[in-house]
């Protein structure tokens, strides 16, 4: 079977890898370099256009290398996406790997928030897949990423807050196709201080931001960076049409991550592949 297209890859061009100008992580070329080698036929380079200087983190809530991004208010601090730089990398990289279809895109995060000073950044009428991501939430203290917020707040409430901003970010943009690892929040879950995370106590405002992604007609991201069964199924079963398959790679090495095995669960659960790899999947037959 060929591979979709992984809809969500990151290179040296979004701001948590470290830039254009670092060696360490997000490397472009080598992640062409690598699609080429286990016969990936075409991938979307979905750098992060985020807003610099609108939410707050310690330096733990970073990795290493990000950690200097925190400036004297506590706030992430970095340099705006360089559209003009990436376009012209992906257009040198067209070239030298003719036969990787390879597609423009951005990781939108809040998109509710900042259309207005996306645009000055960005036109994403250029961009061939906006994918919408909810990174940071605001329970009265300013914004800040759920690992954060975990310390700070009970965990449960911090779990219904986001799943609840889902559908407010759904109403209030429309620049982004499709919604990004809804289990971001499950990511940063506190494990070793209220033990593992169960989707039950949540299975209603999981539902409940899937409808309103359904019934806004946008496609549900299927990250693989873990494979819960239950979002696909519940996708379906509230009547979501369309995913898209995302390994969220941020190094070569990680690109396409799992697809196998992700593809064979959305086909469990009646979803089947367009006709090209670039196609969002669509559900075929009821569950």
């Amino acid at each position: 079977m060929t591979l979709p297209a992984d809809s969500h890859v990151h290179s040296e061009w979004s701001w948590d890898t470290g830039g254009p100008r670092s060696t360490a992580v997000g490397r472009m070329r080598a992640t062409c370099a690598q699609a080429v080698k286990i016969g990936l036929p075409a991938l979307f380079f979905t750098e992060h256009l985020d807003i610099p200087d609108t939410w707050r983190a310690e330096p733990e809530d970073l990795m290493p290398h990000q950690q200097d991004l925190i400036n004297d208010a506590g706030r992430v601090d970095f340099a705006p996406f360089d559209a003009e730089g990436y376009f012209d990398a992906i257009e040198r990289l067209r070239h030298d790997f003719p036969d990787l279809r390879i597609h423009t895109g951005v990781e939108f995060g809040q998109p509710h928030l900042f259309g207005s000073q996306a645009a000055e950044i960005v036109d994403l009428d250029l961009i061939d897949r906006v994918l919408g991501s909810l990174h940071t939430l605001d329970l009265g203290d300013g914004r800040a990423e759920p690992r954060t917020l975990f310390r700070e707040h009970d965990p449960a409430t911090v779990m219904h807050s986001y799943l609840a901003e889902v559908s407010v970010m759904v109403q209030g943009s429309d620049a982004f196709d499709v919604f990004t690892h809804i289990d971001y929040a499950i990511r940063q879950w506190p494990t070793e201080a209220v033990g593992p995370f169960d989707p039950r106590p949540f299975e209603e405002e999981f539902r409940a931001a899937m409808r309103s992604i359904a019934e806004d007609g946008r496609a549900l991201e299927m990250n693989t960076r873990r494979l819960w069964s239950w979002i696909p199924q519940w996708w379906a079963e509230e009547g979501g049409g369309m995913v898209s398959f995302a390994s969220d790679a941020h190094t070569p090495d990680a690109i396409a991550a799992s697809f196998p095995e992700a593809t064979a669960m959305l086909e469990h659960f009646g979803f089947t592949p367009g006709s090209v790899a670039e196609e969002l999947w669509s559900r075929s037959r009821p569950l």
